[in-house]
């Protein structure tokens, strides 16, 4: 080896430098980092610029205002309020394992007289029945559902 040159032996390998190079990886190893965007390598004492952007990771959705959710459709009548129902699903070993009974959810047009235009909603049938006996207004307005939006 030369005058000039530091050997590093690094579990049985052995790196050459420079002492220019010697000194500037002297400095480099006690600042790492030295600008954001560049790290300096601990054997060659270059800057390795990489893009810092790149390995943040970014948000799947990302809503304009923090308590609005995205609209899902729901298994629930808006009209009466029903959901599916948790029960056990059991076997002729009696062997329980859960399951859900979801609300029978019909696509229904329905003429709205005070509209004078024909609506499309997603009803229980119980809910159909109880708008033909006491028809779409009153249970609307019982339901607290203003029928302009729908």
């Amino acid at each position: 080896m030369a005058a000039s040159a530091t050997a590093a032996v690094f579990s049985g390998l052995c790196f050459r430098r420079g002492a220019e190079s010697s000194k500037r990886i002297l400095s480099s190893k006690t600042q790492a980092v030295s600008d954001i965007g560049f790290v300096t390598s601990q054997l060659s004492g270059l800057k390795i610029s990489y893009d810092v952007s790149s390995h943040l990771p970014t948000p799947i959705f990302t809503p304009s205002l923090p308590g609005l959710q995205p609209i899902v459709a729901r298994r629930i009548c808006p009209f009466t309020g029903k959901k599916a129902n948790k029960a056990n699903k059991i076997s002729f070993s009696a062997h329980k394992t859960k399951k859900l009974q979801f609300v029978n959810l019909q696509y229904k047009r329905i003429w709205w007289e005070g509209g004078k235009r024909f609506l499309k909603l997603r009803l229980s049938t119980k809910a159909i029945k109880t708008i033909e006996k006491n028809g779409l207004e009153a249970v609307a307005k019982k339901a607290g559902i203003d029928l302009r939006k729908c």
